[in-house]
């Protein structure tokens, strides 16, 4: 028996969706769009049809285009004072952060135009049936398993509004927001879905619902308007196309950050032989760190403009490189969020390939009435404000850290993949790419391997290294965070491959709740 086609998620329900679109004969952008319905309705902090995103697509033929559908700033700025914009402080156990959320704080979203723009170029099974699963799921009722369970505990203050209480709530006990083992179900959102699968992507951006949300922010304290939404339009660009030993890889270009930066992390790799270094765990994972931090480092420089920042005549002949002058000049620039995600990467019998990250911040508490959908709160991210909040330039596409990327082996093996975590999305892919080019892992090895990130001089080491070895990393890093186990905080790689033999795998990242679901064929 043959394999149709494998869609790797961050639930089973997600999964499952694109699953079923292959079944009936769909193809993986079909699969991609339904599975981004059901994210909505299963990972409803993560993906929203108020949020934005990326879809990276690469056709039988070897075409390859990336749909930028992020989120877009408003074309004008309310008055401060007039605004819905407050903080809210998220307990992450061992740290505590501040985000701030309220109709201040929603850019324009793009995720309804982004999947029905791919569908149009793209897919072939009528609309109707896309939305038909997640609609389903939506009024049947899903069970919170464990991973959604947690997150709703950490946003708890954003889902247990007055505008989102009604949805999320637990039914034991109103006060709290829904814990694991509950049902919950979404009748506003299954019309919702309804009616779009009918009526078109005009009836969110052309019709009522852009008319409830312009309602909505005049009356309540936010910056979006009926022709924001009237004015958004999807973006097709090329993919960043780079070589790294034998492979091509196709990312995500700017003026998104994610692409640019792996990029600059493997070039940084490229002059050492990883092999041999890995014999030294210790010596290898220290060559990782010291390839984020320089990388960090190139980042930092460009943000201000000045490569003497940067400490290092490498990474000043990177960002000379012409490959990656538009790195500078372009991404950092824009405003950028660095926002909980989640991923889809599907491969198809026909070897059409799909990968597609997005992310709704984490809502900003509002749900436009009667439809279950809470709109993004990309802009109460202090990354994005580095002077100060409300001062981002209007109508303006937002950079972000997603990075779904497609690697070309010269033996005709093909990875798909993408990662959700905020700005761990870079770091997560850049040491599956390692793992899977220079180490030659599986793909369940370069998964599931313990993974490390640095940011602002703060090592974090994933459980599954040995203790010794932690001892030694930490040593030299006193501001450090090691976990016990495999942790949602290292991303969520969900990953597709088409084997050299033609056949087809995958893995979804256990860190999120990943699964893989395969569909057989004749």
């Amino acid at each position: 028996m043959s394999t149709r086609g494998v869609v790797a998620a961050g639930h089973p329900y997600t999964a499952e969706a694109g699953a079923e679109i292959l079944r009936a004969g769909g193809n993986a952008f079909d699969a991609a769009v339904a599975a981004f319905f059901m994210a909505c309705v299963a990972e409803p902090v993560l993906a929203s049809l108020g949020g934005g995103g990326f879809l990276l697509a690469r056709d039988a033929r070897g075409d390859a285009c990336v749909f930028d559908f992020f989120t877009q700033t408003p074309g004008s700025r309310a008055r401060p004072g007039d605004l819905d914009f407050y903080p809210v402080l998220v307990d992450f156990g061992s740290a505590q952060q501040e985000f701030h959320v309220g109709l201040g704080a929603s850019a324009v979203p793009g995720c309804v135009r982004g999947v029905f723009d791919v569908h149009r170029r793209l897919g072939r099974i009528p609309m109707p049936e896309l939305v038909k699963p997640a609609v389903e799921a939506a009024r049947a009722g899903l069970e919170v398993n464990p991973l959604q369970a947690y997150i709703f505990t950490l946003v708890e203050p954003i889902y247990m509004t007055d505008s989102a209480g009604p949805l999320f709530a637990s039914r034991r006990d109103p006060a709290r927001v829904a814990t694991e083992g509950e049902t919950l179900r979404f009748q506003d959102l299954a019309d919702t879905l309804e009616l779009l699968a009918r009526e078109g992507d005009g009836f969110f951006y052309c019709g009522e619902i852009a008319d409830k949300v312009a309602r909505m922010c005049a009356e309540g304290g936010g910056h979006l308007s009926r022709r924001d939404f009237e004015n958004y339009g999807v973006v097709e660009r090329h993919p960043l196309r780079i070589s790294y030993r034998d492979a091509q890889l196709l990312l995500n270009p700017p003026p998104s950050a994610g692409g640019a930066l792996i990029a600059f992390g493997l070039r940084l790799l490229e002059e050492v032989d990883v092999v041999d270094v890995a014999h030294d765990v210790f010596a290898y994972l220290r060559l990782l760190v010291e390839v984020m931090l320089q990388t960090s480092s190139a980042r930092l420089a460009s943000m201000a403009e000045s490569e003497a920042q940067v400490g290092g005549s490498r990474i000043a002949q990177l960002l000379g490189d012409p490959l990656l002058h538009a790195y500078k000049a372009e991404v950092l620039r824009r405003y950028q969020t660095l926002r909980g995600t989640t991923h889809i990467s599907v491969i198809d019998a026909g070897s059409n390939i799909a990968t597609m990250t997005v992310s709704n911040g984490e809502g900003c508490g509002r749900v436009i009435p009667h439809t279950g959908c809470m709109l993004n709160n990309m802009l109460g991210e202090e990354d994005v404000n580095p002077v100060g909040f409300h001062r981002w330039h209007v109508n303006q596409r937002m950079s972000s850290m997603m990075a779904p990327t497609v690697a070309l082996f010269a033996d005709g093996r093909t990875i798909a993949a993408g990662s959700g975590g905020s700005n761990r999305i870079r770091t997560a892919l850049l040491q599956l790419l390692v793992n899977l080019i220079d180490l030659d892992m599986d793909l369940e090895q370069a998964v599931r391997a313990p993974r490390i990130h640095i940011e602002d001089e703060v090592l974090n080491v994933e459980g599954g290294v040995e203790a010794e070895i932690v001892e030694k990393l930490i040593a030299e890093f006193p501001q450090h965070r090691v976990f016990d186990e495999l942790n949602l905080f290292f991303g969520g790689t969900h990953t597709v491959e088409r084997k050299a033999n033609g056949g087809l795998g995958g893995e979804g990242d256990p860190r999120r709740g990943g699964v893989c679901t395969f569909v057989a064929g004749p």
